[in-house]
């Protein structure tokens, strides 16, 4: 085979496949969709904000919004089902959606707690458990990206965020555990782990600058993200280009948890 032969990028790309996309309304989400659909996918869009996912997807040239809050009962069937009946398949899972409140632990009540678990952990859980029942029947294969977080294998530190920080670390460890059983059904399961990336969520950390020094002194590469550097890792994820892959959790982080 001379190199002629080779098209390496063949197996980034997605046309046709089904893409659903959580917390897809802002920031790193609406990136996700929109890079998906870039690679040929059919994104199903879905958020609470019903607005601005149809201008989301208006922007697309094959996209569905969903509106739902995944942290009602049965929501991850629900969207699922809406999915389905859509488009008749799904090829890979975003879930992306989620909330973070900055407070000492002491200062964090359970119930916001327990809140931020459902959110951040539960309703994850909730969409992929039905992603693969509906995988696994359908004998269809599928690939779940889960959206993780440096604060999933580090504490937050001066930030003071119990809540993320707890739900990052069981979404990285859910991914190796689903990993672990989907394994032998066709379906794989990743997470990227982002560093810090300016979003609708965290805009006043960004705009503090005791936080956002902390954010770029912490990284070696001395800097956050910016648009655009997580889009290499998604579209390895969601891709066949990681058919040998599950259960790994990508690092996007400037270098933040090499040190």
């Amino acid at each position: 085979m001379t190199v002629d032969d080779l098209d390496p990028f063949t197996t980034f790309r997605l046309d046709d496949r089904v893409a659903i996309v959580t917390g897809a309304s802002s920031g790193l989400g609406d990136r996700f969709a929109r890079v998906l659909a870039a690679a040929g996918a059919r994104v199903v869009a879905t958020a609470r904000r019903a607005d601005r996912l149809e201008a989301l997807v208006a922007d697309l040239p094959d996209a569905h919004a969903v509106p739902i809050d995944l942290t009602a009962s049965g929501a991850g069937e629900a969207l699922v089902d809406a999915a389905v009946a859509h488009y008749g398949r799904i090829d890979v899972v975003v879930n992306n959606a989620g909330a973070s409140t900055a407070a000492p632990a002491l200062d964090f009540d359970v119930d916001s707690f327990r809140r931020e678990i459902e959110i951040d952990l539960v309703a994850p859980y909730g969409v992929a458990r039905a992603a693969a029942r509906w995988a696994i029947e359908a004998s269809h294969p599928l690939a779940i990206v889960n959206v993780g977080s440096v604060l999933g294998s580090v504490a937050g530190g001066k930030l003071r965020v119990p809540g993320y920080a707890a739900a990052k670390g069981g979404i990285h460890n859910l991914t190796r555990e689903l990993a672990s059983e989907w394994a032998r059904k066709g379906i794989r399961v990743n997470a990227i782990a982002p560093g810090w990336f300016e979003t609708e969520m965290n805009r006043e950390m960004f705009a503090d600058d005791r936080s956002s020094a902390y954010m770029t002194d912490g990284a070696p590469m001395g800097r956050p993200g910016v648009e655009g550097e997580l889009d290499g890792a998604l579209l390895l994820l969601a891709s066949d280009a990681s058919s040998f892959m599950t259960g790994a959790i990508v690092a996007v982080d400037g270098g933040w948890t090499a040190v």
